[in-house]
Parts: structure tokens; sequence; C-alpha cells
């Protein structure tokens, strides 16, 4: 039996890539601060079973609580694999550095990068005592890559996500276990982030005429067509590559 976990359930690529797993009868346990009525619609009509835990991913008690309820359903079913997607982010607080609010700062951080720390570091634990293999991917960004100007956190975190699936990946592979970790840089998608970040006015975020021409222009893809991607990558089990980061844009 087959487990998907996947956080940011409520809507984008989330939502989409939690329907795929419910159409193949694959159970989802969906981690958001919003429930999402329509996965649980599905996985009733695919005979599967779709579990919601809520959570604020910038609360590292919450997290922590989430995780040992994971666990706690992970233990109920024994799954003979788990899928761990940590796709939950925020773009925001977008200016420049020594604009930023503190506050702001310090949750974007908690959650786009410890809080998907935590869950893989204490799922992996998981996963060499229980003898359950993971695959785990996390949602990446081309900002890893490149600065932006206003993106000082975005950017910053993002690269900080790679580095940490190539060393966890090297330790995997150093440890041999079946253990697969791999980020996925999903592009430019038609979701609440992008119009969060059109939003923005020039002096914020210096590249703000570029995002609204890609919406314009309809340049913009479609989550359900990304996470189609993503979950082809994560089920070829002969061509995944530990510590790879994939990009959607390779695929078109």
């Amino acid at each position: 039996m087959q487990i998907a976990i996947i956080t940011g359930t409520s809507r984008g690529l989330g939502e989409a890539l939690a329907i795929l797993y419910l159409k193949q009868r694959i159970p989802v346990i969906g981690i958001s601060r919003k429930t999402n009525d329509r996965l649980e619609n599905i996985a009733e009509v695919n005979n599967t079973k779709y579990e919601h835990i809520t959570c604020d991913l910038k609360d590292i008690a919450a997290v922590q609580s989430t995780i040992f309820k994971i666990k706690e359903k992970m233990t109920n079913v024994a799954p003979t694999e788990v899928f761990l997607i940590n796709n939950a982010a925020m773009v925001e607080p977008i200016h420049q550095a020594g604009e930023l609010d503190e506050k702001e700062l310090t949750t974007h951080i908690q959650v786009n990068v410890t809080a998907p720390m935590l869950m893989t570091n204490a799922l992996l634990q998981f996963s060499s005592q229980e003898k359950i293999p993971f695959k785990i991917a996390t949602i990446t960004s081309g900002a890893a890559e490149r600065p932006v100007y206003g993106w000082s956190a975005y950017c910053s975190t993002k690269a900080a996500l790679n580095m940490y699936t190539k060393t966890v990946a090297l330790e995997q592979e150093e440890l041999n276990t079946d253990n697969k970790i791999i980020a996925f840089s999903p592009g430019i998608m038609d979701t609440e982030m992008q119009r969060q970040i059109r939003t923005r006015s020039h002096e914020e975020f210096i590249e703000i005429e570029s995002f609204r021409n890609y919406k314009e222009t309809n340049k913009l893809k479609q989550p359900e067509i990304i996470a189609t991607i993503l979950f082809d990558i994560l089920n070829d089990c002969e061509q995944i590559k530990n510590g790879t980061i994939y990009h959607a844009r390779d695929y078109f």
C-alpha cells in the first residue's frame, strides 16, 4: 500500500497533486491551514481516502504535532512506500533587503525552509526505523538559481532547499537506503502566488511588468499540467535520480 503526504493541498499545485494520487487510488494525507472538501469528494468517488491535518507551517509546535499525527497514521496502516511532497511555500515579503519586516522574514524562513526540513528529517528517521522507502520531492523555483530584485528571501530559501536536497540525497546514497529525494521547479503557474506577485509595486519588485505580462499573454501553466510531470517523475522508479533538481520546462 502506498501513501502520499502533501503540504499545501488547499489549492494550486498541492491540490492538483492530491487529485492525481487519489485518482490512482493512493490515499493522501493533506496538510494545510484550510480544508478542501473537493479532495474528500474525489477520494470517495475513487474508493480511497483523503485525510486532512490542519497545520499552520509557520508554527513550529504545530509542525511537530503534525509530524506525530502522520507517524501515528502510518504506523496503523503500515504502507509499503510513502511519497512526501513538500509543496507549501510563500513568496512574501517582497521588497529590497533593508525594507523587509522582521516578523514577515522570520515567518517566510519558517514556512519555506524550517518546516520542510523538519518534515523530511522526521520522516526519514521513521523510514529507517520502520524500513519503509520514501520518495521525497520538495518544490523549488528557478529563483533558487538566479538573483531577483525584491526576492532576497524567496531566492535564498529556495536555494537552501536545493542544497538541502542534494546533501540529503548524498547521505541516503552513502547509507545505501531505498529513499529518493529530489527537488522540482515547476516554472510559472497560474496560482494564487502569481496573483500576489502581480499586486506588488515596481519599487518592491523590479520585474513586475514581466510577471503581469505572463498572465496577459497566457504564459502561465495550469497546475494540473505541472502536477502530472512531477507525478510521472516520482513514479519512474528506473529513471529517478537522487539529488536531482528537476525542471518542468524540460518536459515541454
